[in-house]
């Protein structure tokens, strides 16, 4: 499983590293493209940041129920991050301005490192502004996407109290707002809010997860040559800017994973102690609107080798011998669901909601909720990095895979 989880997180650092080359140009002219082109293309930055946070008494484990006795109540981490952004004038930077994605590396540290470890965190992140409010001030959003390791989890006799982290490898999941403040042409300080979840995806129990609400402080440097080149700045048309060309698209996208799952006994949920696949795709008609959005009707296919698994003598059965499995028609299910996009340099962020139609019921039944993190690798192709939500608050499963857009039209903002 952490292998797995792993090889996940090399392959979104692969695919924010490929060579911008390989990608196809769009229709920029191609004066504009050689001189884009250039040295210094890309602007790059280097940030440092200082977060303290609290944490959120989600489970007893923080209220106080653990060996000290003490709640769990503050975190403080350390994070390195390089980023880089369209160059001034071209046609990315106007289209996303002051938009940066990169890569970040944390070390974080809690009250209690006996009993939950100190985790290090490497994360892909993107920031863009969502206001200007002065010459020298901004406000700016930022989400950050990676994996954890270094926990220490729950174990019945070497860490008993911990029944909220079930294991040493976590995902990591941040989403903040900030002021930029503008101190020198090429140093910027960030102040602002954040939230962050660590959980395991329901790939093992426990998975309460730990979350926390938390400030976030840094400063920013911008590596942009101190003198401005002699060469004129790019001028893109207008036209370009005006002329996105509306048209569908459509996405289909193979995924899987492993879950666990609780199942009800005497009215309470027990923990089966296998692990079951989940293999899925869906085929989505995208409308894309502009640049930034895309809407449509995805068609989802899955297998859930944990829907309707039930028990039998299970107060008298040995322990291997209590759960057990329909037959596979009864966890397979063809739904239907709503699904939005919001597209950003090499990310897009989608949500979705929908329903089974075709199904044996059961677990099957209600509705499901999808969210969706596509990072691109090359201008068709895509990593699929999402979960799966049940009647909005069940956990599901995750849905890591890999996708391909057919039909797409719109332009190229890499070259």
């Amino acid at each position: 499983m952490k292998v797995s989880i792993r090889l996940l997180l090399f392959s979104c650092l692969y695919a924010i590293a490929l060579p911008f080359e390989a990608l196809p140009q769009d229709t920029i002219q191609t004066e504009i493209v050689q001189k884009l082109k250039g040295p210094g293309r890309f602007v790059h930055h280097l940030g440092i940041e200082f977060r303290p946070a609290y944490i959120l008494p989600t489970a007893p484990f923080y209220r106080g129920e653990n060996l000290r006795q003490k709640p769990i109540r503050t975190a403080l981490s350390g994070h390195l991050k390089y980023a880089f952004r369209f160059p001034d004038g071209s046609l990315g930077d106007k289209v996303y301005p002051d938009t940066y994605q990169g890569i970040g590396i944390a070390h974080y540290g809690f009250d209690n490192p006996e009993e939950l470890g100190r985790p290090t965190a490497i994360y892909l992140f993107q920031r863009s502004e969502i206001a200007r409010l002065g010459d020298r001030i901004a406000l700016d959003y930022e989400w950050n996407f990676g994996i954890s390791t270094g926990w220490k989890p729950h174990h019945f006799e070497r860490n008993p109290y911990n029944v909220a982290i079930g294991s040493g490898t976590n995902a990591y999941l941040n989403a903040g707002i900030y002021l930029r403040w503008a101190l020198t042409r090429h140093t910027d300080l960030a102040t602002g809010i954040d939230f962050t979840h660590f959980s395991n995806g329901n790939t093992t129990f426990p998975n309460a997860g730990l979350n926390m609400v938390g400030l976030k402080i840094g400063m920013l440097y911008d590596f942009r040559k101190r003198q401005p080149a002699a060469e004129p700045a790019v001028s893109i048309p207008e036209s370009l800017m005006k002329r996105y060309p509306r048209h569908i698209s459509y996405d289909l996208v193979l995924f899987g994973s492993w879950r666990r799952k609780g199942v009800e006994v005497s009215g309470q949920p027990v923990p089966s102690p296998h692990q079951y696949p989940v293999l899925g795709l869906y085929f989505a008609p995208m409308y894309n609107l502009s640049h930034r959005f895309r809407t449509g009707l995805s068609l989802d296919a899955v297998y859930d080798g944990s829907a309707n698994v039930y028990t039998r003598n299970y107060h008298s059965a040995a322990a291997g011998q209590k759960f057990f499995k329909p037959s596979a028609d009864q966890q397979l299910a063809l739904g239907m669901s709503a699904r939005a996009e919001y597209i950003m340099p090499i990310f897009t962020i989608g949500i979705g909601l929908g329903g089974n139609v075709l199904h044996k019921g059961g677990d099957l039944r209600g509705t499901y909720q999808t969210f969706a993190l596509k990072i691109a690798t090359t201008r068709n192709s895509f990593l699929h990095i999402g979960y799966n939500l049940k009647d909005f608050h069940e956990p599901n499963y995750l849905m890591l895979g890999l996708g391909y857009r057919f039909n797409n039209k719109a332009p190229s903002l890499f070259r």
